[in-house]
């Protein structure tokens, strides 16, 4: 039963990286466009799965609640600030995606919101993830760092590595859904992103070894681990070839490959902790029983969030035409 718990937790923040990384990217894109009709199509490149994409997130946090409640407290308590952060900038988001379109006098202040709080939930998302590399300092379970101990130099790194990953995604995005002068700049962004991600990626692996981050030790003793980082220069040569040869198809596929290996490598470095390196998945688990009775829910509800995933991306698989529509 934790085993199951253990993988439907990986698959839907997995899942949730992915599909919700790439509007973000395309959020922090859209600052960086004045064009209108290129901001029209890259809205509507998101508009019908942004909401559910962002339905994943729920998923992990209810998860946590239910079957990891320890994990659960422990993270609330040491990234409050940073998870408050990252839901009002999703909520302002949210909500400058729907004025922007009503607004006649000010879409600049909603197009900057929509902008902004992409920004802004990126950069914590991945700050968080820096910070719990880092370490989460506790005792058996409990909280015992400061409300600002998750900003630190390395979370500020991985934050700014996260924008510049999302940005690739969303890049990647535009070019499989976009048509015109749109997927032209989406071509010649995409190099310029790989290679910040591939910068900041050799950053973190250099601050690691000058932190002497105990993550590094599994390295030596996990030699497997290597197939991971291999995974991520395969989708480094998709989003190579696919700029190069203009195949929509590969840059985006190629920015996915890239994100799951960092995000198996991390996975597999962690084992068996949750939270590295005090933490053990069996020591956050719930009873079984409580694992039992969320089994029943979990059967229901993933099945059923999958289907709906599924169907909305065959529905609107087409491209974004120039005049917004879908074909």
């Amino acid at each position: 039963m934790i085993a199951f718990w253990t993988a439907t937790l990986s698959l839907t923040l997995a899942l949730y990286v992915i599909l919700d990384g790439f509007d973000l990217g395309v959020g922090i894109l859209f600052g960086l466009d004045r064009n209108e009709m290129d901001r029209q199509q890259m809205l509507h490149s998101i508009s019908p799965v942004w909401d559910g994409n962002e339905t994943w997130l729920v998923l992990t946090g209810t998860i946590l609640f239910g079957a990891f409640p320890l994990v659960y407290s422990l993270l609330l308590s040491a990234f409050y600030i940073p998870i408050v952060l990252m839901l009002s900038a999703l909520i302002f988001r949210g909500v400058a995606f729907e004025f922007r379109e009503k607004s006649l006098s000010r879409k600049w202040f909603w197009d900057a919101g929509f902008s902004l709080g992409s920004l802004v939930a990126t950069f914590v998302q991945g700050a968080a993830v820096g910070a719990i590399v880092g370490g989460v300092p506790n005792e058996a379970g409990r909280f015992t760092g400061t409300p600002f101990g998750w900003l630190t130099p390395f979370s500020v790194l991985c934050g700014v590595g996260l924008c510049f990953g999302y940005s690739l995604l969303g890049a990647g995005w535009l070019v499989r859904k976009t048509e015109g002068e749109l997927r032209d700049r989406a071509y010649r962004q995409l190099p310029r992103l790989l290679a910040g991600v591939l910068v900041f990626l050799a950053a973190a692996f250099v601050a690691s070894l000058a932190m002497h981050l105990p993550v590094m030790e599994r390295w030596l003793q996990r030699p497997f681990l290597v197939l991971f980082p291999l995974a991520g220069v395969f989708g480094c040569a998709l989003v190579w070839t696919g700029c190069r040869r203009r195949d929509d198809r590969l840059p985006f596929a190629g920015a996915v490959i890239l994100f799951l290996s960092a995000f198996g490598t991390l996975a597999a470095s962690f084992l068996p902790y949750m939270v590295p390196f005090s933490v053990t998945i069996t020591e956050a688990a719930a009873p079984m029983s409580s694992l039992s009775f969320m089994l029943w829910a979990g059967l229901f509800v993933l099945p059923l969030n999958v289907t709906y995933t599924v169907v909305v991306y065959r529905l609107f698989k087409g491209k974004v035409g120039l005049g917004a529509g879908y074909r």
